[in-house]
């Protein structure tokens, strides 16, 4: 699976003399393109796949991390769309503009494909480490699997259907439906007026003429048992092609738990090669969906708006997310921060656009206002750490803003402290008066934002805050992910919220 390294350690067991064997290795002999190539035929013959064979051939370690994490970014933007009970619709809008960034799967390029399998599998070997992080993966996969094959032509659907091989995926005879025809149009006509919007009668008699029935054991569907969307005969359902994705999602989901179990069995054998085991922790440790990262976002939203002044102009901070207004607000009351907390903030006011000299001059101004500290005590003690911040003191790295990650990762604040994240840090009732009062949820809406707080969701709480808190919008335009893990990003998406609203009421 990976080019030979010189670095490689000889006595390793893992791949000693095992290059024909395909289960449980992790590093295979290398193919040719051309085997590649009809490997990949075989596996994809239509766009999507089961993943029911491991990969085959080679490939380095930056392809490695790099496809797992560009993988993990659309699984991890489907979760939170699951988590903030996004409709079906309304998650394909997010995930379309990510797979055709990181995961393209219409095109029939070997390396998209490649591309596809690899990380699909890699990722088995990050999140088959526990219970939580299996029904994670599944719930997500089989969430991607349903996206992608409403984004397919019905042609490539059939086709893909047609691989599967699956024993109970039959379709039924012309005569039997021409039987049943009566039954059949009676249970379906409800779905094909609300879900496929047919609402003229005449249009669902000529759907139903073309459509195909699938015939098997009612239990393979007993979620549309339930609500009688399926006709039941003798112990078999009837379901008609347009459901049949809830099926072929139920069988994916039963074969990845199989398979996850086996893969966390053979795990072990994986603990010797010391080039993967740090690249499965960080993806498997909850590597930031958008990490926000791209320095030349940073301030964007702002264009030159930040300074020492304005930063405190209601235009400005009711952008800020709740960890940044905690902050500010701490500031505000001490004139001062301790260590944690000045560098939390400094590194979010660099990030949204304030200039090395605009912020010492904030942070001369609050430390320094009502006396509370001397002006050549602020120079000798702090002046040097926000300028280090900007990279113009010591190694002069040019320090990035605190993603969600690297602030959960911080010591919890103590008494008189400010930074971290109020979501995870703030208790019940303190969290409920901010949201009620100071940001205007409805009861309703701050009991969705606990619940995502009590499973420790503490991204998918702040991205529900910024929805509720900017008119329900997913602002997919601003960016093409939703889930907001970077304060900076949060701020960039509320700033360009805000201008739109105000071009439109001008």
């Amino acid at each position: 699976m990976f080019r030979q390294s010189k670095k490689r350690v000889s006595n390793r067991r893992n791949f000693a003399d095992k290059k024909d064997e395909i289960s449980g290795q992790f590093i295979l002999g290398g193919t040719t393109t051309e085997e590649e190539q009809k490997l990949y035929e075989s596996l994809y013959s239509s766009k999507l796949s089961f993943y029911e064979l491991p990969p085959r051939g080679e490939i380095t370690l930056d392809q490695f991390e790099v496809w797992a994490i560009d993988r993990l970014k659309v699984l991890l933007e489907i979760e939170s769309c699951i988590q903030r009970n996004k409709t079906m619709k309304e998650m394909e809008m997010v995930v379309k503009p990510l797979l055709q960034k990181l995961l393209p799967f219409h095109t029939d390029a070997l390396q998209d494909r490649k591309k596809d399998y690899y990380s699909h599998f890699i990722l088995r070997l990050c999140f088959c480490r526990s219970k939580e992080l299996r029904e994670k993966f599944i719930r997500s996969e089989t969430m991607l699997l349903k996206i992608r094959f409403n984004m397919m032509t019905s042609q490539d659907q059939t086709r893909f259907v047609q691989s599967l091989h699956l024993p109970m995926l039959q379709f039924i005879s012309e005569e039997e439906k021409s039987e049943l025809s009566t039954q059949l149009y009676q249970t379906i006509s409800g779905a094909l007026q609300f879900q496929l919007n047919l609402s003229d009668e005449s249009q669902r008699r000529q759907y139903f003429q073309q459509e195909k029935f699938i015939k098997l054991p009612f239990e393979s569907v007993i979620e549309l048992v339930g609500s009688r969307q399926v006709f039941i005969k003798k112990g078999f359902a009837y379901l008609p092609q347009f459901q049949q994705l809830n099926h072929i999602a139920n069988e994916f989901s039963n074969m990845l738990s199989v398979e996850l179990a086996k893969t966390y069995q053979n795990l072990p054998r994986l603990n010797e090669d010391d080039r993967l085991l740090p690249i499965l922790h960080h993806l498997s440790s909850g590597y930031a969906v958008a990490d926000f990262q791209q320095e030349d976002q940073w301030g964007q939203a702002s264009q030159g708006e930040i300074t020492a002044k304005s930063v405190y102009t209601d235009k400005i901070s009711s952008n800020f997310p709740l960890c940044a207004r905690n902050l500010m607000a701490g500031l505000k009351i001490n004139h001062h921060l301790r260590y944690q907390g000045r560098q939390q903030l400094s590194f979010f006011l660099k990030g949204i656009g304030m200039s090395v000299d605009e912020a010492l001059k904030f942070w001369s101004e609050a430390f320094t206002n009502g006396g509370h500290l001397t002006m050549d005590k602020f120079n000798k003690e702090y002046r040097y750490n926000f300028r280090h911040n900007y990279g113009l003191e010591g190694n002069r790295i040019n320090y990035k803003p605190w993603d969600c990650r690297t602030i959960l990762s911080k010591p919890r604040p103590s008494r008189g402290e400010f930074h971290g994240c109020p979501y995870r840090d703030w208790n019940v009732d303190k969290l409920t008066l901010e949201l009620s009062q100071g940001m205007k949820l409805t009861p309703t809406q701050v009991t969705s934002v606990l619940d995502s707080v009590q499973r420790t969701e503490y991204t998918v709480a702040c991205t529900k805050v910024f929805e509720i808190t900017h008119g329900g919008q997913t602002n997919a335009e601003v960016n093409d992910q939703t889930h907001i893990a970077h304060p900076n990003l949060y701020y960039e998406r509320s700033r360009a919220w805000q201008k739109k609203k105000e071009t439109v009421s001008t």
